[in-house]
């Protein structure tokens, strides 16, 4: 039962791992997303070949999933999810606090169904305290918890990160609590609910940042675009047409650099033999290695930093990301047959097993695709009854 990205996200991970996912959706919308675009994958087949498609948007994180078009404001629709709590091991929602209660959806009621149950409840901002009924989108959250904040140009003004990531680690975080939910089932054969909130899970992934300003006690040091505020060298470089990003993480790899680069004597310098005072010399650091750096192509650095043990990595835009060579030999691009849009390629599930085998088993459903199916199968409902629910608008 959730929406747009963080819960879609989590879902989609469990399916990918095996997990069959029932997503319920508006009848008539369906998930917020079915309408975020261009760009969208056009319908090439089946009886509805009218509207814009299929959104890249929605078809990135509802993989390996079922849909069931069902509205949970008539009576009849909220039976059918009591009947589905009764047999589902996770119920993932991602509504205001309070916002289920009045269809019985709530965890306190259908934990009486279920006792077994793990409900997760994915929000902006928690089930408690002072922001608990606001919304809240990921911007929204990466600006107000401290993201935004340090994201950008050393002068620039603060600036999102390029996806959604806060949504995308609450994704993580939530998918992560349920399994370790289940093991606890496991053990006591009790459900409980999960609560998870994106401005938690924003805050938890300050990491450093956040243990600095706590273990200093001071204001933070603002941001710092490609670079990093305690490691000098480590960010992106101009080259003749473009740019590199360097890492010199250690003395040892700062030699490394300097030594490919052809300035083994910056090695010896006082100003720059240790990283202490490699980060106070920074700004002369930084622009003797872009003379440097400069002077060769993108290309060229590539080839000449090749096998010296160094982190460096060109720039790349998605397209030259998704047809990298590295991506493609670890399996990251997928085709899969969609049953309107037809052949369509997909992002793969990245986590490799010696012994198992996640993947995309489905493609991402079309509204309501899996409707009949569920009923029929899971419920036992008959054709007739399923007619009546569709003519009275329950489902879809």
């Amino acid at each position: 039962m959730t929406r747009v990205l963080a819960g879609p996200y989590c879902t989609q991970i469990l399916g990918d791992l095996g997990a069959e996912i029932i997503k319920i959706e508006h009848p008539i919308r369906g998930d917020d997303t079915r309408a975020w675009g261009p760009p969208y994958a056009k319908h090439v087949k089946g009886e509805n070949m009218e509207g814009p498609g299929e959104s890249a948007y929605f078809l990135s994180v509802n993989r390996n999933k079922k849909s069931l078009g069902l509205s949970f404001a008539h009576p009849s629709g909220v039976e059918i999810l009591h009947r589905l709590v009764k047999d589902c091991d996770v119920l993932v929602e991602n509504y205001l606090p309070g916002a289920l209660k009045k269809y019985g959806m709530d965890f306190e009621a259908v934990s009486k169904i279920n006792p077994a149950l793990v409900y997760a409840s994915i929000t902006g901002y928690g089930q408690t305290g002072p922001y608990s009924n606001r919304a809240g989108y990921d911007v929204m959250v990466e600006a107000e918890m401290g993201l935004m904040h340090i994201t950008g140009t050393r002068d620039g003004p603060p600036v999102k990160v390029g996806v959604a990531v806060t949504d995308l680690t609450t994704g993580l975080y939530t998918s992560n609590s349920i399994m370790a939910a289940l093991l606890g089932r496991s053990k006591t054969g009790k459900g409980q609910q999960i609560d998870v909130a994106l401005s938690d899970c924003q805050v938890a992934t300050l990491a450093n940042i956040a243990s600095s300003a706590l273990i200093s006690g001071k204001k933070d040091s603002g941001r710092w675009g490609t670079a990093h505020p305690s490691i000098v060298p480590y960010k992106a470089f101009k080259t003749a047409d473009g740019d590199i990003l360097l890492g010199g993480g250690n003395d040892r790899l700062y030699g490394v650099l300097c030594n490919r680069i052809g300035k083994p004597e910056w090695v010896k310098d006082e100003r720059f033999v240790t990283n202490v005072v490699r980060v106070k010399n920074r700004d002369v650091l930084e622009n003797l290695i872009e003379t440097e750096t400069m002077k060769k192509s993108t290309q060229e650095w590539l080839e000449i930093l090749d096998g010296c043990g160094m982190p460096y990595a060109a720039i790349s835009d998605i397209q030259r990301t998704l047809n990298h060579e590295h991506v493609l030999a670890r399996d990251m691009v997928k085709e899969v047959d969609h049953p309107t849009c037809g052949p369509m390629k997909l992002v793969n599930t990245p986590v490799k097993y010696s012994v198992s085998k996640p993947g995309i088993r489905t493609p991402p459903p079309t509204l309501g695709q899996h409707t009949d199916e569920v009923l029929k199968d899971m419920l036992g409902m008959s054709e007739d009854d399923i007619a009546s629910l569709r003519g009275e608008g329950v489902v879809a």
